[in-house]
């Protein structure tokens, strides 16, 4: 769901969310083709798209993809785009004590922000203590420092310039792994945490939006921002103090400025990239016959880069919880449906997902049934005993019928009080194949007598109503990685993105009467023992019972993993990508360079 959150498998896997559900890198465009042109002839440039507008430019409240933030900040440690190993990053390098407690992060020496500022172990415990650890900060990333069954996050303290100490309440095998979050300014943010505003909440919560003059944003990865305009563009600048170094010794990223431009329409994208006015392009399925037959004379390649990380799936909402005044987030008669297991299980039965795959994916694409990704070492195969729902539309009847639902003689579907099953789904508008992908599901649906009415909304419009409650089913794409603990935010109960039965949340108003299934609570449980254990055989098997409850109680249902396609022209040199590229290709962007062939 941060990325995993969201999946950061959701940390990252949270919306590091993709706003197009098929894509499976990035999805990248450009305009003013003739401007950004001449102005790549005079610096080295890049030309990329993205699909919607940043939300924000304060990493700490982030909770979605596209952002800014892979361009413009570094953690403790990264996660390699190819391996996902952890690798070294602002720190140069961590020490684990015996007893598994005490972890010491040596920062590299002589870092500078991007205004020239030294960046210190100051900033680090700033970062940490002050803002991810701060329980007055609604932040995503604190989900994933929790550690054990009581949810305890961990101390941090300085022991020098270099050097800062975290320590945990017990041993938490994933909390390297945690330590991509973003390390934030102290000098530029402090005061902004300490200080209220007339709403009576820290000036850090309203500190680095969209709306803050992109040079006052104070980095410390490859790129600053030099300029924004909403429903356009981002602009990036290299950063001259960014600490990574070339193989010579040189000041890296060697690519000058990066034209991000917002483009929502897909076909628009393809367009632009086909008349040479782009440098990069995730594919969509349909994209790729024609595009392969102009890889030649369009001087570009096609990358495969196998099975896409993340998942895509469809949520219900279960909350039957209700606001401080007593009115439910989602009509009762709804969630009661919603609630039941066996409405669950009659709708994967209903979904003819091969047929997705070989209509809208031409067949560039495979079935789907975890919440892990297929590259991480905890997935669990079908093979391996996983529950899956194949397409049958009778099943999917004889379980409403057996859980009380009647169908009238036109084949509609009614509950047992002679309420209509009809129902709303909300996705991405953003991409032409989603929609036609949410209208198959419609079709299926029907078949079994179920109404589903289709609502395509800006991707931030959507995470909005997420984040109040007030949907009753969704449609996404996140990201993923190979750590299933990654995930907790979005997993365990008490998770900030525990979307389908989300429970109270720092800063937002109160809620009542939210309760908490048993299968939630062994889920919880799992992701506690998950991630106490070193062994990794154990591991393994803690994480293939989470997936099996995911399968039986299927509080989302997985649908299919498209393959991780990208377009790259031939003047871009140095890209590394696979499916677990997360970035859109762009992962190693800070090596990057063009040529102007």
């Amino acid at each position: 769901m941060s990325v995993y959150k969201l999946f950061a498998y959701i940390q990252r896997w949270r919306y590091w969310l993709l706003a197009s559900v098929t894509i499976v890198a990035i999805a990248l465009a450009a305009c003013q083709p003739q401007q950004l042109k001449s102005q790549a002839e005079r610096i080295p440039q890049l030309v990329i798209s993205t699909t919607t507008d940043p939300k924000t430019f304060n990493a700490a409240l982030n909770n979605s993809v596209p952002n800014v933030f892979s361009f413009t900040f570094d953690g403790l440690v990264d996660e390699h785009g190819i391996t996902a190993e952890v690798v070294p990053a602002l720190a140069e390098s961590w020490q684990i004590s015996e007893d598994k407690k005490h972890i010491t992060f040596t920062l590299r020496e002589g870092m500078k922000w991007s205004d020239g500022q030294p960046l210190t172990a100051d900033d680090v415990l700033f970062s940490y203590k002050d803002i991810y650890l701060n329980e007055t900060i609604p932040t995503d990333v604190r989900d994933g420092l929790r550690i054990g069954e009581k949810k305890r996050l961990p101390e941090v303290k300085k022991l020098d310039d270099r050097r800062v100490e975290f320590i945990l309440p017990e041993p938490s095998s994933p909390f390297i792994r945690a330590m991509t979050a973003k390390i934030l300014p102290a000098h530029s943010l402090r005061q902004t945490v300490f200080t209220k505003g007339s709403d009576g909440n820290p000036r850090f919560l309203s500190t680095w939006g969209t709306d803050t003059k992109p040079t006052e944003i104070v980095t410390n990865g490859p790129y600053t921002i030099e300029s924004y305009s909403s429903s356009q563009r981002v602009v990036y600048r290299r950063n001259p103090h960014y600490w990574r170094k070339g193989a010579q010794g040189e000041t890296l990223p060697y690519i000058d400025r990066i034209i991000w431009q917002v483009v929502e329409n897909s076909d628009g994208r393809m367009l632009r990239f086909r008349s040479g006015d782009l440098d990069m392009a995730g594919l969509r399925p349909e994209d790729f016959s024609l595009l392969k037959r102009e890889e030649r004379r369009g001087k570009f390649e096609i990358r495969n880069g196998g099975a896409a990380s993340g998942t895509t799936f469809i949520a219900f909402n279960q909350n039957r919880a209700t606001n401080a005044n007593g009115k439910p987030f989602v009509d009762p008669i709804k969630t009661r449906w919603f609630s039941n297991k066996a409405f669950r299980q009659a709708v994967a039965y209903a979904l003819d997902r091969q047929s997705i795959i070989n209509n809208l994916f031409r067949g560039i694409g495979e079935l789907q049934n975890s919440p892990v990704s297929v590259q991480s070492p905890y997935f669990l195969s079908p093979q391996q005993g996983l529950k899956v729902y194949e397409h049958n539309p009778q099943k999917a009847k004889a379980l409403l019928t057996d859980a009380g639902f009647k169908y009238d003689p036109k084949g509609q579907l009614f509950d047992a009080e002679g309420n209509r099953v009809r129902f709303t789904m909300i996705l991405p508008a953003g991409s032409r194949t989603g929609q036609q992908f949410a209208a198959q599901m419609q079709q299926d649906l029907k078949r079994i007598g179920i109404q589903l009415d289709l609502n395509p909304v800006d991707f931030n419009v959507m995470v909005e109503s997420m984040g109040q409650r007030n949907w009753e089913c969704y449609f996404i794409s996140y990201t993923g990685g190979v750590e299933p603990n990654e995930g907790a935010n979005y997993w365990t109960s008490v998770g900030t993105s525990h979307d389908f039965n989300q429970g109270p949340n720092v800063g937002s108003p109160p809620i009542k009467n939210w309760v908490v299934s048993d299968w939630e609570k062994e889920i919880d449980r799992l992701f506690v023992a998950g991630a106490r254990e070193y062994d990794e055989n154990k591991r393994k098997q803690i994480y293939a019972d989470f997936q099996r409850i995911v399968q039986e109680q299927l509080p989302v249902i997985h649908l299919v993993t498209p393959i991780a396609l990208s377009a790259i022209r031939e003047r871009v040199k140095g890209v590394q990508f696979s499916g677990l590229d997360t970035r859109g290709s762009l992962w190693n962007v800070y090596e990057l360079k063009v040529t102007n062939n």
